[in-house]
């Protein structure tokens, strides 16, 4: 495919003065096609909803979700694995993120690393990948050899796949049972899918770790009942996180808290049912982590 017919490739034709814009005038644009992200977003909802549905039974399986990108693509899916464990109580090896070129891509290009077909089969073959893992393919491009290379390895091998690019009918499209693919269209710095494709894939990935965490009983109401609470700020959101869960005061809060090793979910259910720290962790044992489910049924 020739890289310049892209749409993501193409020339903005309102950037085309970019540098002689006043600095006001400059960010004014760049505000302006911004804006189009959300919309493009929008109009792959429902392939959204197909890949949080996968994603949520590949982890209920026990499998794992597996971002794999390369450059702004891979680091965002990097990024985005990172901050589950936190947000979330998973553990870092149930949402990992690849990129092209290892750990030190993160940092630095990597060169040639992206162009490879055969790089991705082996770091995947190196995390043990397996028929219940799910593999998401990130690439503004929606070309890029590694990512094509790891989904064709995937599916070969029964995964559930997905699909992010920026252009419509991307070769790693056509290689995922979901394509989703948010054309924000040209960038305002030509071909610098850093900036509107590079949001639109955040703004994706978002949607797809909190929902398939929704799911699977990492979220009560909109709190995020699982926090792992491993600093100062961390242990003052969960003390908040379960005062407003109950309406308790917060030292109230506090005091259910240090019973439960600063477990959000059974001091929850500790204030809101009053059974002691390890009936409430029964609960939750026997309700598989659901808090909800648990509020119903305590005993």
């Amino acid at each position: 495919m020739n890289l310049g017919a892209l749409v993501s490739e193409t020339r903005n034709a309102d950037s085309m003065d970019l540098d002689k814009l006043t600095t006001l005038d400059m960010v004014r644009l760049f505000n302006q096609e911004d804006r189009k992200v959300p919309e493009a977003v929008a109009r792959e909802l429902p392939a959204i909803a197909a890949t949080v549905d996968l994603a949520a039974a590949a982890l209920m399986a026990g499998g794992r979700l597996i971002y794999l990108g390369a450059g702004t693509s891979g680091r965002l899916g990097v990024l985005d694995a990172a901050e589950c464990p936190p947000t979330f109580g998973v553990a870092p090896e149930r949402v990992v993120g690849l990129i092209a070129g290892g750990p030190g891509a993160l940092l630095k290009a990597v060169e040639g690393a992206e162009d490879s077909l055969t790089l991705a089969e082996e770091d995947l073959k190196a995390l043990g990948l397996t028929a219940v893992d799910m593999v998401i393919g990130l690439a503004a491009s929606g070309r890029t050899p590694y990512v094509i290379g790891g989904l064709r390895y995937a599916r070969r091998l029964g995964c559930a796949t997905a699909a992010i690019s920026c252009n419509p009918d991307s070769p790693i499209a056509r290689e995922a049972a979901v394509a989703i693919s948010p054309v924000v269209g040209p960038e305002v710095l030509t071909g610098s899918t850093r900036m509107k494709s590079g949001t639109a894939q955040k703004l994706v990935l978002n949607m797809i770790s909190t929902g398939s965490m929704v799911k699977l009983g990492k979220v009560y109401q909109n709190l995020m009942v699982d926090v792992k609470a491993t600093n100062i700020k961390l242990v003052d959101r969960a003390c908040r996180i379960v005062a407003d869960a109950t309406g308790a005061e917060i030292t109230v809060a506090k005091a259910a808290l240090a019973q439960t090793d600063y477990e959000v979910k059974p001091a929850i259910l500790m204030i809101l049912t009053g059974v002691d720290a390890a009936g409430a962790q029964r609960a939750l044992e026997r309700h598989q982590g659901y808090l909800r489910r648990a509020l119903d049924d305590p005993d």
